[in-house]
């Protein structure tokens, strides 16, 4: 299988390299992905859009030969789902990593700077997003943090085709768990409300922080493959 990983803000193709090896010894093709504008901390990222970043996703899904799974980290979720409706029939299965599907005309608005959003001061964040970020691997994150494409997040999520409904679905629930996004879903949250509308979802519970490429990449990647077996 063709495994197209998606990263969130802030983090590069990269920042799958320990979750990589795990899903190659399983036979599997990977193609950590790196979105526009996050080549480097001092390439000009202020033009880059929403569709740019999807376009790039889109031509990855083009790239291979047969199905593919989209794997989404964070708010690479909504960018990856964005990918799935615009290829329906070449994804196999979407899954999503402490991220949602963002519904069509939402954005999020994150505080920026000059067109890029630097990565937040570690107060900003909850104590569940830190769980198993130890100041060392605060450090390490710093160091390879990149600013993103503002324009990534607050552009409107763009949507067009309801056959997405039918691809399956697995969303891995790490700094929140299994139970409470199936609670958010039930109370109709917003950022949620494309999980009730699919037809096919997996809850998978992996507790850790909301970094688990980096806190726990070997558990990660064996939820990945555990999808697999259940299709």
């Amino acid at each position: 299988m063709d495994i197209i990983l998606i990263p969130g803000l802030w983090l590069d193709a990269s920042s799958w390299d320990e979750v990589v090896p795990h899903l190659e010894r399983a036979g599997h093709r990977t193609h950590p992905l790196t979105m526009p504008g996050m080549e480097a901390k001092n390439t000009d990222r202020s033009g880059v859009t929403r569709s740019d970043c999807v376009d790039s996703i889109v031509t990855a899904i083009d790239a291979v030969d047969g199905p593919v799974v989209l794997v989404g980290h964070s708010m690479g979720a909504g960018l990856a789902y964005a990918a799935l409706d615009a290829r329906p029939d070449r994804v196999d299965r979407a899954i999503y990593i402490g991220g949602f599907p963002t519904p069509a005309g939402r954005a999020s608005n994150f505080p920026s700077v000059d067109g890029e959003i630097p990565l937040f001061a570690w107060s900003d964040f909850d104590e569940a997003d830190l769980r198993d970020v130890d100041e060392e691997a605060k450090t390490r994150f710093a160091e390879r943090a990149i600013p993103s494409p503002a324009r990534m997040v607050s552009d409107p999520q763009q949507l067009s085709d309801e056959r997405r409904y039918d691809v399956p679905v697995t969303a891995i629930c790490t700094e929140f768990s299994a139970d409470t996004l199936q609670e958010w879903i039930e109370e109709g949250m917003e950022p949620v409300l494309e999980f009730a509308k699919s037809n096919y979802v997996t809850y998978v519970d992996l507790p850790t922080g909301h970094w688990p490429q980096f806190t726990k990449p070997a558990e990660l990647a064996q939820v990945i493959l555990d999808t697999f077996r259940k299709n």
